[in-house]
């Protein structure tokens, strides 16, 4: 291995590391998770064909990992995992909805100028990436299950311990505070969160 790829894999590893821990909820089967991933891509190295950065193939590469972990733990249901999480959310909710359930003026969403533009710009990602660690962690976690690790409904409430309606509801609500915050911080133009 070149001293360029050894530098790039120890430049990525904080990232992986955070990717991990957010999902699985232990710091050591993250750093598990985290170097069976720089394991494969070292041995693996020869199969990285370039048609996405290398970033990108190592978090495949890591989703996958963390995707079978998740699977055989499955068989343990942590009914507390999601504990809690309902306070800070019931009160985005009222800040965002009328009582009818309608947005409050406020609230409204606007129109994104070029969402798929703004998807090619590395900064964009940057700005997701802070909204995405404002969410309660807990709802950031279900997120990430599904959008990112592409998990079923099923196996996220397996693993959570939260009904299906639960997910949903967990879903909409990180849906629509990561919505606020990009509205807010790229779509206006201001890149903070």
């Amino acid at each position: 291995m070149n001293a360029d790829r050894q530098s790039e894999l120890n430049a990525l590893r904080p990232d992986l590391l955070r990717f991990a821990r957010l999902q699985l909820r232990d710091a050591g089967a993250a750093e598990d998770a985290v170097q069976e991933t720089l394991l494969a891509a070292l041995s693996g190295g020869g199969n990285f064909e370039s048609r996405s950065s290398y970033k990108t193939w190592l978090i495949a590469i890591l989703r996958n990992k963390i995707v079978d972990i998740i699977r055989s733990q499955s068989r343990e249901v942590l009914a507390s995992s999601l504990a809690g999480d309902e306070d800070g959310d019931d009160a985005l909710a009222e800040t965002l909805f009328e009582p009818n359930g309608h947005w409050t003026v406020e609230a409204r969403p606007g129109r994104w100028a070029d969402p798929d533009a703004s998807f090619e710009q590395q900064q964009f990602w940057r700005v997701f990436e802070a909204c995405l660690d404002h969410l309660p962690a807990k709802t950031a976690r279900v997120f990430m299950m599904r959008e990112i690790l592409g998990l079923e409904t099923g196996e996220i409430c397996k693993e959570t311990g939260i009904s299906t309606s639960n997910c949903w509801v967990v879903l909409h609500r990180a849906r629509m505070s990561l919505r606020r915050c990009l509205e807010t911080t790229w779509f206006a133009g201001d890149a903070r969160c």
